[in-house]
């Protein structure tokens, strides 16, 4: 071991700590001037970089791209585990179109301006178009949820679907354009027929491992409840990893399986909903932060003009006719096509594409990659700041009620007969000025918790329920229809 250790390693670890506390203080400031937050950890790795205040050289764009998929593959699982089977019943199809036509179509606006506008050729215009051509809805929804705002389900859904579904189709685009590009040889049908094989593997394998990965966590049991979390890790990085092996989309596998195993009833579920929604975070915040440390601001200056008007030019053109291509047959209302192409952000991903032409070595690698770079930053401040604005003014903003103030869960690493459901008693709810002692309460079901505002209360006899109450109840799965009836519709569907 080196004399000088553990000091190089306790300086690493203290700027890494820094940078992912400051980064975490900042991101209150999403919610206030309207700014994804993805962008805040963005600056935050630009101000540590060589040319910020923190003199932190680096240049690994190797590294950068393994970080980079393995947070989407974190990501992409959490998302999956999050999307009730509902929802994509109500929203597949128009996600679908503009997760395949509507990347086409964005990707292909975005290579005519690139090529008709700022003399790119061909293939580097339309590898560009690819390179932006997908969207992140945590972008949309880290701004709504901090102007307290949350939308309409059917929006919602098509928008959080998308954002699943149409990264594989980047990924297919940019990498068969980055081998036309480094090879000097023009795209062929090849590249079609690789994206359908790609998609149709990735597919088939997220499914089959999505109902191998469902049997094996219905069946073990593990005496220590920390190993689940590790357990569906692993199940998340394998179903990245063999569909990408076997030439598929190791992208659309793993969300198809996150989608599997978070709509099953599973041990431990509430804990590995929890961890995995911290692994997907931390995975969010350590990429943008080394992302923004790739990115040398002086040479921003340069392609500044470009990337401004090829950013405003996929706020205001490419996004929003793709979008009206993909969403007329579905019969969508004008407002929500509107909404659906204004606010569809660029996030990560966009990034580490950009990173394969570089990886590469292909001509005009790291220009592409800074024009990349500005127009995700320019997506972000355009659109993203006015996302609550354009909410309201559309009136796409859905009348959901406060979460409560504290959560009531059971945690169990056995699958238990019984489930605790949690409702929002309304003006109109049918419990509503009722005492708890009159209520037809099914046998065997009971009230377990009310929270009122700041209060916790234990529901007894006595107790009235009134307007803006939550309360927990449990009770088995026979029950909750005359539950429904009492009390409404749950707060988690």
């Amino acid at each position: 071991m080196p004399t000088t250790e553990p000091l190089p390693t306790a300086f690493m670890l203290a700027v890494c700590g820094a940078l992912l506390a400051l980064s975490v203080l900042f991101s209150r400031a999403s919610g206030r001037f309207g700014i994804p937050v993805a962008l805040l950890f963005l600056g935050v790795g630009m101000a540590a970089g060589s040319d910020g205040p923190g003199g932190i050289e680096f240049d690994n764009y190797a590294f950068a791209f393994r970080l980079g998929t393995v947070a989407l593959v974190l990501i992409l699982f959490d998302g999956g585990m999050n999307t009730p089977l509902s929802a994509i019943q109500a929203a597949l199809k128009p996600a679908a179109a503009l997760a395949t036509v509507g990347v086409v179509a964005t990707a292909a606006l975005m290579g005519l301006a690139a090529h008709l506008l700022f003399n790119f050729s061909w293939v580097q215009a339309l590898l560009l178009g690819a390179i932006v051509s997908s969207t992140d809805a945590a972008a949309v929804f880290s701004v709504l949820r901090g102007s307290g705002l949350h939308l309409k389900r059917r929006v919602g859904t098509t928008l959080e679907l998308e954002s699943g579904l149409n990264d594989p189709m980047a990924v297919i685009l940019t990498t068969g354009l980055t081998r036309t590009l480094a090879s000097g040889t023009p795209p062929g049908w090849d590249l079609l027929v690789e994206a359908v094989v790609e998609m149709v593997v990735g597919a088939g394998m997220g499914i089959a491992l999505g109902w191998g990965a469902r049997l094996l966590l219905k069946q073990l049991r593990l005496r220590v409840a920390g190993l689940y979390p590790v357990m569906t890790l692993a199940l998340a990085l394998l179903s990245f990893g063999l569909p990408t092996l076997l030439h598929g989309s190791g992208f659309l596998a793993v969300y198809i399986v996150g989608i599997a195993l978070g709509n099953e009833s599973i041990r431990y579920r509430s804990g590995l909903l929890r961890v995995h929604d911290a692994l997907a975070w931390l995975s969010q915040v350590l990429m943008f932060l080394v992302l923004g440390l790739l990115v040398y601001p002086r040479n921003l200056v340069d392609v500044a003009w470009v990337g401004l008007g090829l950013g405003l030019f996929l706020a205001f053109v490419a996004r929003p006719v793709a979008v009206a291509l993909c969403l007329a047959p579905f019969r969508f209302p004008f407002g929500e096509i509107l909404y659906t192409g204004w606010v569809g952000l660029r996030g990560a991903v966009p990034i580490i594409l950009a990173t394969f032409p570089v990886l590469a070595g292909t001509p005009g690698a790291r220009d592409i990659f800074n024009v990349v770079f500005f127009i995700v930053v320019v997506n972000g401040l355009v659109p993203g700041a006015t996302v609550p604005w354009v909410t309201r003014k559309l009136g796409l903003a859905a009348n959901v009620p406060e979460p409560p103030q504290a959560v009531l869960e059971i945690a169990s690493t056995q699958l238990l007969k019984g489930e605790l459901s949690s409702f929002y008693i309304g003006h109109a709810s049918a419990v509503a000025g009722e005492r708890l002692a009159d209520l037809p309460f099914p046998p065997g079901s009971a009230a377990m918790l009310l929270v009122r505002g700041q209060e916790l209360l234990a529901p007894k006899g006595d107790t009235v329920f009134q307007p803006g109450d939550h309360v927990y109840v449990f009770g088995h799965a026979e029950d909750l229809p005359l539950l429904r009836l009492l009390f409404g519709q749950q707060e988690d569907e």
